[in-house]
């Protein structure tokens, strides 16, 4: 029986996008004030990636964190972790997230405390993390990695180590398999991604045939041996602009499909199914609208400051991330 939703389907902008609201352009004139820069990820809304300086994924925020040289402020608009992230790399700037309280349950899925310990039974070790973690977890990694280049960072991992490989178990698999390297993978993983359905991807298949189906690696194994391409939330932007296809079924977080039809205004996108849903919208990204970052940049809080010995700690890994993925 077919499930009552009907699919979700973007059509084409053909460049038609809407004025500027009123707390969009407030949004613009306080960023100018306080010499902000805007960090925005790819799952914020629409309206929020509107006003952004910097629209990306996990790795290229993290890179466009490093070398912002010259605002004051960084206004991050993403979860706690992202944020914690940009102060790392920037401890003299004040960085800033709209909602302290958007976090993410991948990240809260790995316990700094029961890392360590496991860390401490198993010294020969080598802890690759998810930069879906909190400063604290990065600051016990050896390594960080993304979903864009965990691949890399793996291969880089010297080969007479064990890896243990935190906190998302359902990338961790699939990096396995792209690699051949056999790693220990910790019991986390993203409740939105894990959402998805085989059958309704099927459903949306059979509705736009020839539509190619990408989905992101942090989907469970099922859903991932459906797609026709498992990828990064970046490479989703490069894929859909350079295939011929005009229609694209997109199996990730929703908002995703904002960025892609502002860059790719001339082909349509179909939102993931879920059982129950004719989309997936992660409940911490959203916690994020241009009202609470309105209020951010007007009161320039709340505030994301780290203890400069974890924060050192932390950098390490992260460093050595970015180096690498060069």
């Amino acid at each position: 029986m077919n499930t009552p939703f009907s699919l979700k389907v973007y059509d084409s902008l053909n460049g038609n996008l809407p004025p500027l609201t009123p707390i969009q352009e407030e949004i613009l004139r306080l960023k100018k004030e306080r010499n902000a820069i805007l960090l925005v990820h790819n799952y914020q809304s629409a309206e929020i990636q509107r006003v952004a300086d910097y629209v990306g994924d996990s790795l290229g925020l993290a890179y466009q964190a490093e070398a912002e040289k010259d605002a004051d402020v960084i206004v991050f608009c993403g979860v706690h972790f992202m944020a914690e992230t940009a102060k790392i790399v920037n401890p003299s700037k004040t960085v800033l997230l709209p909602v302290v309280e958007a976090g993410c349950s991948l990240a809260d899925s790995c316990d700094a405390a029961e890392l360590a310990a496991v860390k401490a039974q198993n010294p020969n070790l080598y802890v690759v993390a998810y930069i879906n973690c909190s400063a604290a977890v990065k600051a016990l990694a050896d390594v960080i990695c993304t979903s864009g280049n965990a691949k890399k960072i793996v291969e880089n991992v010297p080969a007479d180590r064990e890896i243990l490989f935190v906190p998302d178990q359902n990338l961790g698999s699939w990096v396995a398999a792209q690699t051949g390297r056999k790693m220990r993978l910790w019991p986390g993983s993203c409740y939105a991604h894990v959402l998805f359905s085989v059958k309704e991807i099927q459903r949306a298949r059979e509705q736009f045939p020839g539509a190619p189906v990408l989905v992101h690696p942090e989907c469970v194994e099922s859903v991932r041996a459906t797609a026709d391409i498992v990828c990064s939330t970046e490479k989703m932007v490069t894929f859909c602009k350079e295939s011929a296809a005009d229609t694209f079924i997109i199996v990730t977080e929703t908002n995703m499909i904002a960025r892609l039809r502002q860059e790719i205004p001339n082909k349509k996108f179909v939102a993931g199914p879920t059982a129950t849903c004719a989309c997936n919208e992660c409940m911490f990204m959203k916690m994020n609208t241009p009202e609470t970052l309105r209020d951010c940049l007007k009161n320039m809080s709340p505030e994301i400051k780290l203890p400069e010995d974890l924060r050192l700690a932390a950098y390490t890994p992260l460093k050595r991330m970015l180096d690498w993925s060069k």
